[in-house]
């Protein structure tokens, strides 16, 4: 319709869809062609608020559009009938979308289980995507982070709008003690598209609110101190980052602004060979690379086959990589290689 957003379109993008519009350029598709332009600056536009989900792109070719796209038969006519506004309202649609897209491959890899194949690193995501409904979501997260909160605050009214919560029989004295809301942590260790962690954003926000925080600052402290989600599926991790953004930018409208990414961290393999990782072994000394030390190293070599089943020996992490980044190897080459496989943590933030 020509109503385009100056913030996200830049002007010589500006000028090349209205040309074709107007149908001073010449082109075959000159809607299509628009569209696919259009649908580029918008992809550059939300990579600078969430670079975990659109990567900058030059050219729509990258992004693999069909010809079709603006006909009433096109995917993009199908979704647009689809996703309505009543739809959309909870961005826990997000994962049962992945859920569905991802269906195919999961039957794939049951069909093969029944002729005796095993399943793969590669094929486990398809084979555990199983999204939790939301009352067992809210059961859950109510009777943790929400019964949690009343100990701490027995006259808080949290309770009130907690369906799904089971007053304890007897009184409880022995449990956490909390004495703000930035002390919480609550980590999904298979967060999945991130339907726990978005209702414990819920939850956390009139938490928050019940305690007299300013409701512009609610949303980061959230994403910043108490949420925190492990994914060995790359893609689902990207989805549960999105919807926890998406829930803060609900809550504030300049959240974008404030350039906050969730704490989701995607599980990677970390692998050494045994004459390189002996070498390195040596060059740093026995007394500080300890056998647990190498026995949780190589506990991460099939991170993404074991994913949050994996409990390290060395759980002081922060600590060793600290006096390990604190070693000179610029004069080995070699060396330097395994100090960067070393100095990084077994998973990486989703950004």
């Amino acid at each position: 319709m020509g109503h385009i957003d100056e913030e996200m379109v830049q002007d010589k993008i500006r000028q090349q869809v209205f040309a074709l519009l107007d149908g001073k350029a010449p082109s075959r598709d000159p809607q299509g062609e628009a569209y696919r332009l259009l649908v580029v600056a918008a992809c550059n536009y939300w990579n600078k608020a969430m670079p975990f989900l659109f990567e900058r792109i030059e050219d729509y070719t990258e992004l693999l559009m069909p010809d079709d796209l603006l006909s009433g038969n096109s995917i993009l006519a199908y979704t647009r009938e689809a996703m309505t506004p009543d739809v959309c309202v909870d961005v826990e649609v997000i994962g049962w979308l992945y859920q569905f897209y991802i269906s195919e491959k999961k039957d794939e890899v049951f069909d093969g289980l029944k002729k005796n194949k095993k399943i793969t690193p590669e094929n486990i995501p398809a084979a555990t995507q199983l999204f939790t409904p939301h009352w067992i979501v809210r059961y859950l997260v109510e009777n943790s982070l929400g019964r949690l909160w009343l100990l701490n605050r027995p006259g808080s009214k949290l309770a009130e709008q907690m369906d799904y919560y089971i007053k304890p029989e007897q009184p409880e004295t022995d449990f956490l003690r909390i004495s703000k809301p930035e002390e919480i942590k609550i980590c999904d260790p298979a967060c999945g598209s991130g339907h726990m962690l978005t209702y414990a954003f819920d939850l956390l926000y009139a938490i928050y609110e019940e305690e007299g925080y300013e409701s512009n600052e609610i949303p980061e402290k959230i994403l910043t101190h108490n949420l925190h989600g492990i994914e060995i599926d790359e893609r689902a991790g990207e989805l549960a980052a999105f919807a926890l953004t998406m829930k803060a930018r609900a809550k504030q409208r300049r959240f974008f602004n404030k350039e906050v990414k969730p704490n989701i961290c995607m599980l990677e393999n970390v692998h050494f060979d045994e004459d390189e990782l002996k070498e390195y072994m040596d060059f740093v000394g026995r007394d500080l690379f300890t056998l647990g030390l190498e026995n949780t190293l190589r506990q991460f070599e099939e991170a993404d086959n074991f994913g949050s089943l994996i409990h390290p020996e060395v759980t002081d992490v922060d600590g060793m990589l600290e006096i390990l980044e604190s070693k000179n190897v610029s004069g080995h080459l070699f060396l330097s290689l395994t100090h960067q496989k070393h100095c990084k943590p077994c998973g990486r933030p989703i950004t």
